[in-house]
């Protein structure tokens, strides 16, 4: 009895070693939970997982690769040289599906003997390499499992931490859109004039939610109104925040009876380039008409020249200047007069309807749309639009529309009084 008491010392200590040990590791694995829980910081976490892995799991060497954004980078490692960490291993992973042991010659993969990969709904988001040996009364393959665990739950907490500041930040640029929508939509005349003298509707259709577009429709007076078109280079939230600056200037400028042609040009330009500070520009036409005389004004600043079509004739309004906001004075500056005896028809737009592509990847052309202004012009602006927009939607097909959209279509009705002192004159100046 005696003899067999002392046989079975060393097994009942190995065993009682393999239960405290097993212990340890669920002890340290509910401390991570819980910290998992109480929301802790990824780099506390790391400092949790590598105290693990070094002092209780004995692995002296370990290197844990996360993904972010895309690119593999180490996350947290210890035992490893600095110059063997920035080699790059990452052409290696896809081999890895379950825990291996590692056999290759690669400097920095000859510095572990084991690889535990990390899956999350079958896409791979972390590695852990370590060199660990069997200890006293341990399974080595045990050990490594555990790691495989404890790795598991850190890199799903990782992962998921991630998604959640995604999520958020997603959130956040949503509301910010939301916003920024709502702001725009102000500036966006939401109602046109459509009576006896005029009959005008516009389209606005932003890339993304929010864009860099912009027309408008204003009545000076009782006998002058003035429309216009603009588009600002990019997209997006900056570009739309940009238009609503040029917005508020333009309608202050606009209304000064005092600033001639060249001035208000000046000065528009240069509100642009303070708050661009040249890193984008606008193109822009406007037009001033007095009803009581018939002439129309207009300026064309590098913006696509509108459709004028009068009298069975379609024109192209191209007079003006440069586009604004690149350099700090306008060079040379020309503007269109024309006085309207007949009913005149105005298509005004974006490059956003140009550049829409088809399947065969054919764009569409300015001779397409001054043969449908031809056909169409009798149409109201509403139905003339509505008519437009489902012919680009048939040109395109499954093709996506490539950038912000905006149309402004509009009739100006001849009165008596036009025409009796209505010299055929257009003026060209430098600015000085």
């Amino acid at each position: 009895m005696d003899s067999l008491d002392k046989t079975s010392l060393p097994r009942i200590e190995e065993l009682e070693h393999k239960l405290y040990l097993q212990q340890l590791q669920i002890n340290r694995l509910s401390e991570i939970t819980q910290a998992i829980n109480n929301n802790i910081k990824i780099q506390d976490l790391f400092k949790i997982y590598t105290d693990t892995l070094s002092w209780e799991m004995g692995a002296n060497r370990f290197a844990l690769y996360s993904c972010k954004d895309g690119h593999w980078q180490v996350a947290t490692h210890k035992g490893i040289d600095e110059k063997l960490l920035v080699l790059d291993i990452s052409e290696y992973f896809s081999a890895y599906q379950r825990i291996s042991k590692i056999g290759e010659d690669h400097p920095l993969l000859c510095e572990f003997n084991y690889v535990i990969p990390v899956y999350h709904k079958e896409e791979a988001i972390a590695f852990a390499f370590v060199h660990k040996e069997a200890r006293k009364g341990e399974e080595l393959f045990e050990a490594i499992r555990f790691i495989g665990t404890l790795t598991n739950v850190v890199a799903v907490a990782i992962e998921n931490k991630r998604l959640f500041k995604r999520q958020l930040a997603q959130e956040k640029m949503r509301h910010e859109l939301r916003l920024a929508n709502q702001v725009q939509n102000m500036l966006i005349p939401n109602k046109l004039p459509n009576n006896q003298r005029f009959d005008f509707a516009g389209i606005y259709q932003p890339h993304e939610g929010v864009g860099g577009d912009y027309y408008d429709f204003m009545e000076l007076n009782e006998d002058e109104i003035a429309f216009c078109i603009a588009d600002i280079s990019g997209k997006g939230i900056s570009a739309a925040i940009l238009m609503s600056n040029f917005q508020a200037n333009l309608q202050t400028l606009i209304h000064r009876k005092d600033l001639k042609i060249p001035e208000f040009v000046d000065r528009l330009n240069e509100k642009v380039l303070k708050a661009t500070r040249g890193d984008r520009f606008i193109t822009f036409f406007v037009a001033r008409y007095n009803r009581s005389t018939g002439r129309l004004l207009y300026l064309n600043a590098g913006h696509n020249p509108p459709f004028l079509y009068r009298n069975g004739q379609v024109e192209r309004l191209d007079k003006g200047c440069t586009i604004l906001g690149i350099v700090p004075k306008i060079p040379k500056l020309e503007w269109g007069e024309i006085y309207l005896q007949e009913d005149a028809f105005f298509f005004l737009y974006t490059d956003g309807l140009t550049d829409l592509r088809n399947e065969a990847g054919e764009t569409v052309e300015e001779k397409a749309i001054e043969d449908f202004i031809a056909k169409h012009h009798r149409l109201s602006a509403v139905e003339f639009n509505a008519a437009l927009m489902q012919e680009m939607k048939e040109f395109k097909g499954s093709m996506e529309f490539p950038d912000d959209i905006s149309i402004l279509t509009g009739h100006i009705f001849a009165t008596k009084e036009q025409g009796k002192q209505a010299p055929a004159a257009k003026m060209a100046v430098k600015a000085s």
